[in-house]
């Protein structure tokens, strides 16, 4: 495997890929930089669903083995969402996300959450490799911080003592859901590396 896609339009979440796998001797490419506009409609019932149909489309389409992450927020009080509807729960961008749950939470006990994020690597030929991470925190009574995407300003992660919002990038991409998986794939990878 010489290139990987990037099957993602998602600034933020292309740094954060780029920065975590960049010690691997591979090119990642993203869509962005190859200005495709192409949507996949995200409407399985599962991250892997959600993850593998975008990296299959993108994989088909350029002939080019392509990774997907699909991840998101489950927070426990309210039954594991806002789950695989997590970018699109306000349908008014991040900050109205964090504030649609924020008042959700007003008056809960329980403010156990989770992170959850399925990387899936698609080949052209139908094959595909799936990894799965996870970071455990609580819901944070109120926004903090300036770093990260989506919902990390309230993400509280008790071993830091901050939130993904406060924590700095560097430190974030070592323990993150995102880093989780990825952790799993860069152990494959010397295995999988001549799959194209």
């Amino acid at each position: 495997m010489k290139k990987l896609m990037l099957a993602t339009q998602n600034a933020h979440k292309i740094k954060e890929l780029k920065a975590i796998m960049h010690d691997l001797p591979i090119e990642l490419v993203s869509l962005k930089e190859f200005n495709d506009q192409d949507e996949v409609i995200e409407d399985g019932d599962s991250f892997f669903e959600n993850a593998f149909k975008k990296a299959y489309y993108f994989a088909s389409k350029y002939q080019m083995p392509t990774l997907s992450d699909d991840s998101g927020l489950c927070v426990d009080a309210l039954g594991g969402a806002p789950g695989i509807h997590s970018a699109r729960y306000s349908g008014l961008g991040d900050h109205e996300n964090n504030l649609k749950l924020l008042k959700e939470m007003e008056g809960q006990t329980n403010r156990h959450a989770h992170f959850i994020s399925v990387i899936v690597i698609a080949y052209p030929d139908g094959s595909y490799q799936r990894y799965e991470g996870r970071v455990d925190g609580l819901i944070h009574h109120e926004i903090r911080g300036k770093e990260g995407f989506g919902y990390d300003v309230i993400f509280y992660h008790e071993a830091s003592q901050m939130t993904f919002g406060e924590l700095p990038s560097s430190v974030k991409n070592q323990i993150s859901h995102r880093a989780n998986a990825l952790k799993l794939l860069k152990e494959d990878f010397h295995e999988n590396a001549h799959h194209e």
